[in-house]
């Protein structure tokens, strides 16, 4: 893949720390702190994450199986998060090899739709089997997720990033 003037060569995601960070985030999900309609759905944030980084290794199918467990979690309808990621994982797929060209910023703002359409889809299917409308503090959540983006790219690509090793014989 070409990058971009002044992008970080990484080395390659290990498969333990990517399946330990969704399983980390899925714990962090399931805290007793109560769900209310404004908090961010950190699960969500890096599931796209990691659609967008490694769409061979964490997809479709795995969105699916978190977005079941959340479902299992909440009481959910069966199926209401697990459509939501699931979507959400098709559309970081659809546009993952244009969003890596964009700074980390820019990226938050191209994410943004991708998290208030899974919220929308949540909040449709709850309100079609009979739930209450939880207000409009619900449109604070897809905003918190993309002001997170930048502290979980930051995060989550830590890892592999190379260390700083000038060579003049070796460019990378």
């Amino acid at each position: 893949m070409i990058m971009r003037q002044g992008q970080q060569l990484l080395l390659p995601a290990n498969p333990v720390f990517i399946w330990g960070s969704l399983l980390l985030a899925l714990l962090v999900n399931m805290l007793p702190i109560g769900r209310t309609p404004w908090m961010p759905d950190v699960l969500a944030l890096v599931v796209v994450f990691w659609s967008v980084h490694q769409p061979l290794r964490v997809g479709i199918g795995a969105a699916f199986i978190f977005g079941l467990a959340m479902d299992v979690h909440q009481t959910a309808l069966l199926g209401q998060h697990a459509l939501a990621y699931t979507a959400l994982s098709y559309f970081a797929i659809t546009i993952h090899r244009r969003l890596l060209w964009f700074s980390v910023p820019s990226q938050a703002v191209q994410v943004l739709p991708l998290f208030v359409a899974a919220h929308a889809i949540e909040l449709a299917i709850r309100m079609l089997m009979g739930g209450t409308f939880p207000g409009w503090v619900t449109v604070i959540a897809p905003l918190a997720e993309a002001v997170l983006w930048p502290v979980v790219s930051v995060l989550l690509l830590a890892p592999q990033r190379r260390a700083p090793d000038p060579d003049e014989n070796r460019p990378l």
